[in-house]
């Protein structure tokens, strides 16, 4: 290995297991949190989901990426790779639900009591039980044509690769089907993002116009930026906008990546370490906006639940 190669996998390395350490951590939080908490809490659910969906993010293709930037080569089967990469696809499409959920969930929270919205706020938590159990419906029937043209690695020139990961390959199965595949992914993302953005858009304009309302009640001398619901709708705005960047710079890196003609291979690798950012990032903004976790941290009793509305 190259000082480049032993860069990239020393940095792996480090990225995946912090990832995968506090994902952990928070996953075992959240359920022990739903299993003995006296009422159900949503917003455990679903940040339980979204840890759950970063954990598999990381396990499923982390590892494998990380093993190939250290130097392993060939070292999955056919099933291996189908059983990987379909767990990788589903861990995706459940983090993209669970987000989107938590927005939807938190401009429903912070709407105006109107008759209609309260009606709302009153089914709150059965909506999203079952919005969990069907983010997992969709996500295991859309991803499952990820396991029908992922293989182990080829050395033939009897199939055309559309993508060589070293340790798997993507197999071509048709222009009309990949284009296919490609459409529905694309929907789907496309429907989950735009939701998430109007969400967070809808909520931060309620916020901003509380607090233009009741802000006299707050004293000339107090920080806008002290209020409760200014910081809630920072935790959710920064949360949406850092899983958008990232899914923006994701799908304009990989479609330059599949057009080259030669691959660069320090594309490549930039692609990688840069894919795995957000479930690392996501925890430590998870645990920033639970003064829970942050009781257990300071050794103090703890307070009030997630600091949003």
């Amino acid at each position: 290995m190259d000082g480049i190669s032993t860069s990239f996998g020393t940095v792996m390395l480090f990225q995946i297991t912090i990832g995968i350490l506090l994902n952990v951590l928070l996953l075992v939080f959240y359920i022990r949190a739903l299993c003995v908490s006296p009422g159900f809490s949503s917003l455990d659910l679903i940040f339980s989901h979204l840890t759950l969906a970063n954990t598999m993010n990381l396990l499923t293709l982390g590892i494998p990426e990380t093993l190939s930037a250290w130097g392993w080569r060939n070292f999955l089967s056919d099933v291996g790779c189908k059983f990987l990469m379909y767990g990788s696809r589903v861990g995706r499409g459940l983090a993209i639900c669970a987000i989107c959920l938590l927005s939807v969930f938190q401009a429903v929270a912070v709407g105006p009591g109107t008759p209609r919205l309260a009606r709302l706020k009153a089914g709150l938590p059965r909506g999203v039980v079952l919005s969990c159990l069907l983010s997992w419906g969709l996500s295991l029937l859309v991803d499952l044509s990820m396991a029908s043209h992922v293989t182990g690695p080829r050395n033939g020139s009897s199939v055309k690769l559309v993508l060589d990961l070293r340790y798997c390959v993507k197999v071509s199965v048709g222009t009309e089907t990949t284009l296919l595949i490609a459409v529905v992914f694309s929907f789907r993302d496309l429907f989950f993002v735009g939701l998430m953005s109007l969400a967070s858009g809808y909520m931060v304009f309620v916020l901003y116009r509380h607090h233009r309302r009741v802000r006299h009640l707050h004293g000339p001398g107090r920080s806008p930026g002290e209020m409760p619901e200014v910081r809630a709708a920072k935790r959710v705005v920064v949360l949406v906008a850092v899983y958008g960047l990232f899914y923006v710079r994701q799908t304009i890196m990989l479609s330059i990546i599949l057009n080259m003609k030669e691959k660069s291979p320090l594309l490549v690798n930039c692609h990688m370490v840069l894919a795995f950012t957000f479930p690392v990032v996501c925890p430590f903004l998870i645990i920033q906006s639970d003064r829970r976790i942050s009781a257990i941290w300071k050794k103090e009793s703890p307070g009030s639940n997630v600091d949003f509305p």
